[in-house]
């Protein structure tokens, strides 16, 4: 064997010799030219489809245009061996067997399927032969091998395009409708990843298979008819797409309301088949790569048409799909990856397996290919598609653009770029362009639709003692609070949404479980909501979505009050506090005081006892206002006047606080905090069937000390009895409670903060939003308020707590109107002693002594001066002074 390629290498290099020295005596001397060295390689495809045949014609078109220019001194030319293989896997792998083998190619380009290419990468991770795809989708999400390359849109850069599409729709959930093949093997579980990414759901998948019959097809159309979700991502073969798509607008699933998005790889379906799909999908967006259109992809186009319609008479395809701008870009790349390799002769050897069972087997490496693969991985250039470049096996895809089918035009709306996302420009954000939906509608769908003939199961608790929120039986008056709020909601929707009550109850209107349990039977389906009392909280959230809350929320006890003043002999004495009672003393007695000093007249003279027994009187009674004595100077009038004001302020004040004691009750709550309860080992009350024993063991309270109670009269009987000493509950039902018996309880304690009520849909049902802005509607509107009021009544049950009860009237209370009455008091005594003394201080004080004791001489003497304040002139005739 050494031997034979040792002959072979001395034969070729013999040849050149000769042939160098015959071109040298030929031409006289002249330098002979270079032969380029050839690199074969191999081209599978199915000639019986339209892309096999619009890619060989790109093709070709890249072979003379790369080798356009005779003058160019080319390092190595490539040469295409094509294959035409069908659509069967096997066959494509035997012509790559054959083409390795027998033809010693260095790469293999076009597996046109993803099954064709998951076998031809097993043989070039074999042969180190690069498998070059510029159509087939990777069926694998890691990839295949190093050696499998595509030069096709990235599957991952897509997903992100279309998920950002639904972002900007707010659209919350999507159905992807797909071909069960390896064609989406890779592209499905990007897809969803990038829609978690935006926050959208995916609850369901549609699975088509490639030989799927009509009835086949149907039954999958009709159960995405049963869904909500009214947004579905399309992406499988033209053939099978045209036929779904025609069932769908049969089953009345291309009107309004729906929104249909096809990934690329079905979106060159209405180049292909034309006006056919243009018919059955009005108002479907498409997702496709942006190709730049110029000079230079205008004047490729037209030599492609002349010469694909020449070789291909008949066809409806007018210029070639963004795969043959690829297929295109391939050939290049290649052409230029072999300029720029490294040689390697004679690559291709005999076997060294010489005891292989297969072909496979005895495929040995090449050295060559792999210097090719190298070089081509390092290849860019500005081609037919765009910038060409690979990373990861891959070729980077940048900008996507996104056409709206109306009419018979596609119309590009917007594109998607990695800086911008969604937008109506390449180069900036901005808005894209009016989409027509389906149904010929302008309108933008919400994103999911009611089931068609569906008819909502609502759950609804069964609570017979509180029937005033959840009754759901008989005319719109005698139904609960919560249904009559849900059934307002409702009907105020934009949109009809049938549905029915059913009780979760065991036929004798007695309870079938708890509330978690109800909510459980939600989670399996077997409602589609439940409306009833139903509290929000974290754990049941994990099941379901509840709305906003529409009830006043939190947890409070409620216990009985007692009536906290004793009504005694006594009583009358306390609207005053002592120091009050002895300061308004103090003043009474002064301001008598005062006013005796003042006046000079028959009512406040007489022996010492009668004096002291008229100030004391004439005190007192002015009190009451009955003060008979005569007030003659201004002065002692200004200092009663300002008394009597005084008196009357602290009068109406002590009135108002004995009527207050004598008349109103001053309730004060037996118990106000539980953990007195638990100090002296009482029992709790709670409602039945509700989340509150485990609220109750969390505050350490012992379970055999919790009683069950089912309606506002076990309420009533349990605390009136002493049954339990509190009961807990949600202030809803507390507040009913009141609103019957709010003369001998009231709700105290802390608050323990819950959610209040809400309504309960299945994880990600779109009615939640809805019906959630309906409750906000309904509280803003009033129309809550006048609910509420039928449910509670029109009077308000207070809190009967230590705010309500009235304290005992302060001398501080007071402490400015005495201190003016104080200081009008003193003010006139001092301006009254210098107007009558004009400084002789000590006969004045004489003029109080003898008033006190009758000395008329001396009386006499000290008044003559005070008869005579003022008078200037002589006494009178006959009168002299006795001074």
């Amino acid at each position: 064997m050494k031997a034979t390629r040792l002959l072979r290498v001395l034969l070729l290099a013999l040849a050149l010799l000769v042939g160098a020295s015959g071109a040298a005596a030929q031409g006289g001397g002249a330098v002979p030219r270079r032969r380029p060295r050839t690199v074969d390689v191999g081209v599978i495809l199915d000639r019986t489809t339209w892309l096999g045949n619009m890619s060989w014609t790109c093709m070709e078109l890249a072979m003379e245009d790369f080798y356009a220019d005779a003058g160019h001194e080319y390092n190595a030319t490539l040469r295409l061996h094509l294959r035409d293989t069908g659509p069967n896997a096997v066959d494509a792998a035997a012509a790559g067997v054959d083409l390795l083998k027998n033809v010693g190619v260095q790469a293999i380009v076009g597996p046109q399927t993803s099954t064709q290419a998951k076998f031809l990468a097993r043989l070039g991770n074999k042969s180190s032969v690069p498998i070059i795809s510029f159509s087939a989708d990777c069926p694998s999400r890691s990839g295949l091998t190093p050696y499998f390359i595509r030069t096709a849109w990235n599957d991952s850069s897509q997903a992100e395009a279309i998920a950002s599409l639904v972002q900007k729709h707010n659209w919350r959930e999507v159905v992807p409708v797909f071909e069960d093949d390896d064609t989406n093997t890779k592209f499905i579980p990007d897809l969803v990843d990038a829609l978690k990414q935006v926050n959208t759901r995916v609850s369901y998948r549609c699975k088509i298979h490639p030989s799927a019959t009509d009835d086949a097809m149907k039954t999958a159309i009709s159960n995405l008819r049963q869904n909500w979700t009214s947004v579905f991502v399309v992406r499988m073969s033209h053939a099978l797409a045209l036929k779904f798509f025609q069932l769908a607008k049969e089953e009345g699933m291309m009107g309004q309301g729906f929104v249909w998005i096809t990934a690329y790889g079905l979106t060159d379906i209405f180049d292909v088949v034309g006006s056919l799909a243009l018919d059955v999908m009005q108002g479907v967006l498409g997702v496709k790569p942006h190709v730049q259109d110029t000079v230079k992809l205008q004047n490729f186009t037209q030599r492609w048409h002349s010469k694909y319609r020449l070789e291909n008479p008949g066809t409806s395809l007018s210029e070639p799909t963004v795969s043959g701008l690829y297929a295109y870009d391939t050939i290049w790349a290649l052409a230029s990856a072999a300029e720029n390799a490294t040689y390697v002769n004679l690559d291709f050897g005999p076997s060294v397996t010489k005891n292989g069972s297969t072909d496979f087997d005895r495929i040995d490496t090449s050295k060559a290919a792999e210097k090719l693969r190298g070089a081509l991985l390092k290849t860019k250039f500005s081609g037919m598609s765009g910038i060409f470049r690979i990373e990861d096996t891959q070729l980077v895809s940048s900008n996507y653009k996104i056409i709206n089918i109306i009419g018979q035009d596609r119309r590009e709306v917007g594109f998607w770029t990695p800086n911008f996302g969604i937008s109506g420009s390449l180069n900036m954000k901005s808005d894209i362009n009016t989409i027509i939906w389906p149904g010929d509608n302008k309108t933008l769908p919400r994103g999911w639709l009611l089931p068609r003939n569906k008819n909502l199961t609502i759950g609804v608790p069964a609570n017979p003692g509180f029937g005033q929120f959840v009754k759901y039986e008989g005319g719109p008056e005698d139904k609960g609070f919560c249904i009559k709020v849900f059934d307002e909601v409702v009907a105020n929707l934009p949109y009809q949404v049938p549905y029915t009550y059913r009780g979760f109850n065991d036929g004798k209107g007695n309870s079938n479980g708890t509330y978690d349990e109800l909510i459980y039977k939600l989670y399996l389906k077997e409602y589609d909501a439940v409306v009833g009392d139903v509290t929000i909280l974290a754990n049941r959230s994990l099941y379901v979505d509840f709305t906003l809350p529409y009830t006043e929320s939190g947890v409070r006890m409620l216990v009985p009050v007692l009536d906290r003043r004793q009504k005694t002999a006594w009583t009358f004495l306390k609207p005053l506090t002592t120091d009050l009672w002895l300061g308004t003393g103090a003043f009474v007695v002064f301001t008598g005081f005062v006013v005796w000093c003042i006046e000079n007249h028959e009512d406040f003279k007489g022996t010492p006892a009668n004096q002291i027994g008229s100030v004391f009187y004439f005190s007192f009674s002015t009190l009451v206002f009955a003060h008979r004595e005569k007030i003659k100077n201004n002065l002692s009038r200004i200092v009663v006047v300002v008394w009597l004001f005084v008196v009357l302020i602290v009068q109406q004040s002590y009135t108002a606080s004995l009527s207050s004691i004598l008349t109103v009750e001053q309730l004060k709550p037996t118990v106000t905090n539980l953990d007195e309860v638990i100090r002296k080992g009482s029992h709790v009350g709670y409602l039945n069937d509700s989340f509150l024993p485990g609220l109750l063991k969390s505050l350490k309270i012992d379970e055999s000390k919790m009683i069950a109670l089912n309606s506002v009269e076990e309420y009533n009987d349990a605390l009136s009895t002493g049954k339990v000493a509190v009961i807990v509950d949600e202030i809803p039902y507390l507040k009913l409670f009141l609103s019957k018996y709010c003369h001998n309880y009231t709700m105290t304690g802390p608050i323990y903060r819950f959610d209040g009520f809400g309504y309960a849909f299945p994880l990600g049902s779109p009615l939640t939003a809805d019906i959630t802005r309906g409750i906000l509607k309904l509280a803003s509107s009033g129309k809550m308020a006048e609910l509420q009021k039928d449910l509670y009544g029109d009077k308000s049950c207070p809190d009967k707590d230590d705010s309500q009860t009235s304290s005992s009237l302060t001398l501080h209370s007071f402490q400015g109107l005495f201190s003016i009455s104080g200081a009008c008091s003193i003010l006139a005594l001092i301006l009254h002693a210098l107007i009558t003394n004009k400084g002789v201080f000590s006969r004045w004080l004489a003029a109080i002594c003898s008033k006190l004791f009758h000395k008329s001489n001396i009386l006499q003497i000290m008044m003559r001066p005070v008869a005579n304040a003022g008078n200037t002139g002589s006494p009178p005739e006959g009168q002299g002074s006795r001074v």
